[in-house]
């Protein structure tokens, strides 16, 4: 009887950790990237620190030097980033005043980031 209870016990509790923060699961996959926006509404790269792990995707700390930091939302599955333009770096500008890009649109598609490559 109490085999079973410790059995039933280390069960649950192995469903209840499986797959929450392993490296490679959802949980660690991030749903916004740093962007660094300049004067003019232009990506320049941002400067990030990682985890040492190659499956984990999620930024530690990121630099932005003279340009704007901005979190962007990361391309879902069958979205692609859009097209660098004059008239879509001005609304981005307009967008990233508050600091984000989530929930912001242009031309009816979101302003999302490609994900990190590995």
């Amino acid at each position: 009887m109490r085999s079973l209870i410790i059995g039933l016990a280390v069960s649950a509790a192995a469903l209840l950790t499986a797959g929450a923060g392993e490296p490679g699961s959802l949980a660690s996959r991030p749903a916004t990237r740093t962007l660094c926006i300049d004067l003019g509404g232009q990506s320049r790269p941002a400067v990030c620190t990682y985890p040492a792990s190659r499956l984990d995707d999620r930024e530690d700390f990121c630099r932005c030097g003279d340009a704007q930091r901005v979190e962007a939302p990361v391309c879902g599955a069958g979205d692609r980033p859009q097209a660098e333009s004059h008239a879509f770096e001005r609304a981005r500008k307009a967008a990233a005043k508050d600091g984000s890009l989530v929930g912001d649109l242009y031309a009816d598609r979101p302003m999302c980031v490609s994900p990190r490559n590995r």
